[in-house]
């Protein structure tokens, strides 16, 4: 089994910038890809960013290239997401999501076993 808490959430205004973080327990981490979903009220749940689980490879959906950052660092079982020039559109509940049988992760929320809680990200124009 594995756990995922998420932190980091929280109010910010328009073109600022938030650093999500999840840390992973129970299992080994450092095996493992690691994917950022978001999902506001009342849309499906939408691919952030994902990271493969050497760290090597990264990838980004379309609303958050050249804003959003993803990491690693197994050493502490964390992957963290780093949220810059946000806008309003960027609200939602952010999870971090990971799958023991995927090591390079996907795109796809459905292809993720291991979910965490959800944190906040409110952006006010």
């Amino acid at each position: 089994q594995v756990q995922l808490v998420e932190s980091g959430g929280g109010l910010v205004q328009a073109g600022g910038s938030l650093r999500l973080s999840c840390t992973a327990s129970g299992r080994t981490f450092s095996s493992y890809c690691m994917g950022w979903f978001r999902q506001a009220p009342g849309k499906e749940r939408e691919f952030v960013a994902g990271i493969s689980w050497t760290g090597r490879s990264t990838y980004y959906g379309d609303s958050v290239k050249g804003r959003f950052t993803i990491s690693r660092d197994s050493a502490k079982n964390t992957a963290d997401l780093q949220m810059n020039s946000l806008k309003p559109e960027d609200t939602a509940v952010y999870y971090c999501a990971t799958d023991t049988d995927r090591p390079y992760g996907s795109t796809r929320a459905y292809d993720y076993g291991y979910w965490g809680q959800g944190t906040q990200v409110t952006v006010s124009s």
